[in-house]
């Protein structure tokens, strides 16, 4: 077990923010997450967090998971004070952080996420981690599933992929796995591209679209420029920054924004 005393931090805020699908609330102030092939647990009583792991392996993977470096307390400083909107909404938002998750997971995540909602984008996953990943047991005893590889998904077929409830997102998620499994297109070397250069290379992937990029670019490879615009987004846009978002206002922190804006229209509006 490691403890942590964290500002700025809400593990069910982060749940609830749209940007990670294999984190399940199990209690009140607790959550279970997935990431890759780690489980853990987390309990957080006010700024008090426990990790059900051990130190070496907070500071190694879950610290840079979390961005808990990151002073978000500093982001929401910046935000210009005659803005009520982005005040309100970072507000709204507070515990939020961007995750740094696994590359892989995020294509397939927001492949499968296009025209879907967030619980059945849950299920769709836990589908196909259940069918096609490796079976793990966490210490505490948890039984969970490590996330498929491109290879596991470039060998089902767009039938199998189907009876996962993908829909037509079967064709995205196995030709990507395919393209990636031919180094079509090369994960390798999308991880030390800068964020213009990353989004180029993963429009290349068969269902990615400029959306899905930049949720991608955002959540797997932390460019923090990257502004996803989707349906909320865009309404927000239209009715509070009908000449646009003032990007170069907020060099670098755009997608932590985008976050709060995301949060804050899909529960407070």
């Amino acid at each position: 077990m490691t403890e942590r005393i964290l500002k700025d931090f809400d593990i069910v805020m982060i749940h609830r923010s749209g940007q990670c699908f294999r984190m399940e609330q199990t209690g009140e102030h607790t959550c279970t997450v997935i990431a890759g092939d780690r489980c853990i647990e987390i309990l957080q009583e006010g700024e008090r967090c426990c990790f059900s792991c051990e130190e070496e392996e907070f500071e190694g993977f879950w610290k840079p998971y979390f961005d808990l470096d990151r002073d978000y307390g500093k982001v929401k400083r910046e935000i210009d004070g005659q803005d009520t909107y982005l005040k309100e909404a970072a507000e709204k938002g507070w515990g939020i952080r961007i995750l740094r998750q696994d590359l892989w997971e995020m294509i397939v995540s927001f492949l499968i996420s296009q025209q879907n909602h967030i619980p059945r984008i849950r299920r769709c996953i836990r589908n196909i981690c259940e069918r096609y990943g490796e079976k793990k047991t966490a210490p505490n005893g948890v039984v969970y599933y490590g996330f498929p590889s491109p290879q596991a998904l470039s060998q089902a077929s767009e039938e199998e992929l189907r009876a996962c409830n993908l829909g037509y997102r079967s064709k995205y998620v196995r030709k990507s796995a395919e393209q990636v499994m031919q180094k079509e297109v090369d994960l390798t070397e999308i991880k030390k591209m800068d964020y213009q250069e990353a989004k180029q290379e993963l429009l290349k992937l068969y269902g990615v679209g400029e959306k899905v990029a930049d949720c991608i670019c955002l959540f797997a490879l932390h460019h923090l420029e990257a502004f996803p615009v989707d349906t909320h987004i865009r309404q927000a846009l239209e009715k509070h920054y009908p000449q646009g978002f003032p990007d170069s206002r907020y060099p670098g922190i755009q997608g932590i924004l985008q976050q709060y804006i995301f949060y804050y229209e899909l529960f407070f509006t």
